[in-house]
């Protein structure tokens, strides 16, 4: 498995992540047999299970923090909660890396071959919802962390453990509540990934909800109505026209594209035999890291008042920003973060990991934001797809789960170690 001689104390690293092999895995099917669904977003009993475990492994100030209830209703959540937990190694305030990983997850629709909270083992495959998004960095991070116990006197710092519950609804009362209330204090910070790519850079992505509002009449004489279904139709064609646009926009960035413009819902009328009064749409703007959000909404609401205006002006138009989820990076290649998860990839695997973007929008954005160096790495393949990822059947292989628990505690290693 080792392409050439590691030094002593990775080997002792390595040795541990082995012999607690069968402990790691128990413990993700653990996390994925604890529902954690959001929506609904109740998330309190994996939270539980999360911090009890970490205080069996006797990390230090191991708290469950409860958000207020007042911050947690504006996101729609039924409870807001994080685990935070801290290993200490000599000078502790010398350096603190944050491992964030959430373990929220999308509800697990249907189509399962297995029970999605059942953690099964088929094939080398562990199944479940979260599995590979992202309950397996929970563990990979926490016996990543464990095995640097082996090698403790040779480091120094500090590892911080934050495991957040709202990634899917964009992780304000997780990582960024955590950050802004300092009770984690990164100097740099890792986030859930896969094992064949290492992200330095992701989209961003701005949620739009647009209402038209006309007049209301009975179908039989719909001239004294004003159909808001029918001005709705003229904004959706001058939207997919725009859309066709943003091909035309590229991003410098190695893994990301174009911008791209989804119309995700649409909802109108009362009754088949009225003239519809209102039509509502919801619309999903992925931004790449080079464009301004500020500008691409201007952009978009000019482009929507416009159709509106060349249909009718008694036509009232309401615009509401849903979500802005700002993007990140890139995070310069050279950065020592970066280069110690490449470096122990190709010591380990003889692997050369690219370092890419990616399409999405992650938690990662909320350390960004606050200037703290950020990247995104950990157990799963080179595609959502390939794991079904918020699909059924959802897995990860174990031999990915062990890689990458290697490779991140390696890479503590050399960043926290004694010079």
């Amino acid at each position: 498995m080792i392409n050439r001689v590691i030094e002593k104390d990775k080997q002792l690293i390595l040795e541990q992540i082995e012999l607690n092999k069968e402990e790691l895995i128990g413990f993700l099917q653990k996390l994925v047999a604890t529902p954690s669904d959001n929506p609904p977003g109740d998330c309190r009993e994996i939270a539980k299970v999360i911090a009890e475990k970490l205080k069996l492994f006797q990390f230090r100030d191991t708290t469950l923090y409860e958000v207020p209830q007042l911050e947690v209703k504006k996101t729609g959540m039924v409870h807001g909660v994080n685990v935070v937990a801290f290993q200490n190694f000599q000078d502790k305030n010398s350096m603190e890396i944050t491992l964030n990983s959430h373990g929220d997850v999308v509800p697990p629709g249907s189509g399962w071959s297995v029970d999605p909270y059942s953690g099964s083992i088929i094939d080398g495959k562990l199944y479940g919802r979260g599995a590979a998004v992202s309950k397996s960095d929970i563990a990979v991070y926490t016996f990543a962390v464990l095995a640097l116990r082996k090698v403790a006197d040779k480091l120094r710092g500090r590892i911080s453990l934050a495991f957040t519950f709202d990634e899917e609804i964009g992780g304000t009362l997780g990582p960024k509540w955590l950050i802004e209330n300092q009770y984690i204090n990164p100097d740099l910070a890792i986030c859930p990934g896969f094992s064949y790519s290492l992200i330095n850079a992701h989209n961003g992505c701005l949620h739009l909800e647009v209402k038209l509002k006309g007049k209301i009449a009975h179908a039989a004489e719909p001239q004294f109505g004003i159909d808001a279904i029918e001005a709705m139709t003229q904004v959706l064609q001058a939207l997919y026209d725009y859309r066709h646009s943003l091909i035309e926009k590229t991003s410098n960035i190695a893994g990301i594209k174009s911008p791209t413009l989804v119309i995700g819902l649409i909802n109108g009328g009362i009754n088949t035999n009225v003239v519809p009064g209102e039509c509502t749409i919801r619309l999903d703007r992925r931004l790449i890291p080079e464009e301004d959000p500020i500008k691409v909404e201007e952009e978009l609401k000019f482009i929507i008042h416009q159709a509106v205006v060349n249909y009718s002006s008694e036509i009232k138009i309401e615009m509401q920003q849903i979500l802005l989820a700002k993007s990140f990076g890139p995070v310069n290649k050279d950065f020592p973060l970066v280069q110690a998860i490449v470096k122990n990839t190709k010591d380990l695997l003889n692997v050369d990991i690219p370092v890419q973007g990616s399409p999405l929008y992650t938690d990662a954005r909320h350390f960004y934001e606050k200037k703290i160096p950020v990247i995104l790495y950990g157990a799963g393949p080179k595609t959502l797809v390939e794991a079904n990822g918020h699909r059924a059947d959802e897995h990860v292989k174990i031999d990915d789960l062990m890689k990458a628990t290697k490779i991140v505690a390696l890479s503590l290693f050399d960043l926290l170690k004694n010079q």
